[in-house]
């Protein structure tokens, strides 16, 4: 439960968070669009290898190609049908995927700005959000993948400066987040 979340956890999460909010210009969107390029990379290992992470740029158009193309089925997530052509311009010059992203982190921004005094409202809300993405079609087990993108995440915005407590407040703090969604479902 989110309330067995201590001090010490969400200092570090709060800290490191404020920390990559200030390294970047876009901070939703570029910390979203890294979300969702690790999420795939993380789903589809196999692919990863044939294209890491330096042989993409963080632009959308080449993240939801790659995105597409590993799992078809994405497309009807985020709203584009599923016979559209992932070599379309239509599809890759579309700013829905950015839309995305960006609602992705200030999700998540939300979610960490109530950690503490209210966890008992945190919790419910967390729960009724599962509840929400299971309409979307979201699956339970998206997300540890999901978790372990935003560790990636975390790390290209932060380099070198996270260390092992942060990680391990990090790991804790999405865990238990995300097992509250998971309830939801």
């Amino acid at each position: 439960m989110v309330h067995s979340l201590d001090y010490t956890t969400i200092s570090h999460v709060l800290d490191s968070w404020e920390r990559a909010r200030r390294l970047t210009t876009n901070f939703e969107q570029e910390v979203g669009v890294i979300l969702f390029q690790q999420y795939v990379t993380a789903a589809c290992p196999n692919r990863a290898a044939k294209f890491p992470l330096s042989h993409y740029t963080f632009a959308p158009c080449a993240f939801c190609h790659r995105l597409f193309k590993n799992d078809p089925q994405c497309k009807v997530l985020f709203g584009f049908p599923l016979d559209i052509d992932t070599d379309s311009a239509e599809l890759l010059q579309s700013k829905r995927f950015l839309m995305h992203a960006a609602y992705l982190v200030e999700m998540l921004d939300t979610s960490l700005g109530m950690l503490g005094p209210d966890d008992e409202l945190l919790a419910e809300i967390m729960y009724d959000l599962g509840s929400k993405h299971t309409r979307y079609g979201v699956k339970a087990d998206m997300f540890p993948q999901m978790g372990k993108a935003l560790m990636v995440a975390l790390e290209a915005i932060l380099k070198h400066t996270l260390n092992d407590a942060t990680r391990d407040a990090w790991k804790k703090t999405f865990a238990e987040l995300s097992s509250e969604m998971i309830r939801g479902m």
